[in-house]
């Protein structure tokens, strides 16, 4: 009467509903990080731009200590 129950019990594996709960898990994670993971991009950016120029005026300040003028070139 209940070979179909007992069928079940047997086999291995996600249902439908669980896979779909985990995609949208999942999902819900990504669209919450992935704004984030831009800001931090764009910041690192920034932050390593900041860091160029600094090094450009120190080593321009270096040129002027030893040669008593700025590079024109």
């Amino acid at each position: 009467m209940f070979n179909w129950l007992k069928k079940k019990k047997n086999q291995k594996g996600f249902t439908l509903i669980e896979l779909m709960i985990v995609i949208a898990i999942i999902g819900i994670l990504a669209a919450i990080a992935i704004p984030q993971f831009s800001s931090y991009r764009a910041k690192s950016f920034n932050a390593g731009a900041l860091s160029d120029a600094r090094n450009l005026k120190t080593d321009m300040e270096a040129y002027y200590a030893e040669w008593e003028v700025y590079p024109t070139h």
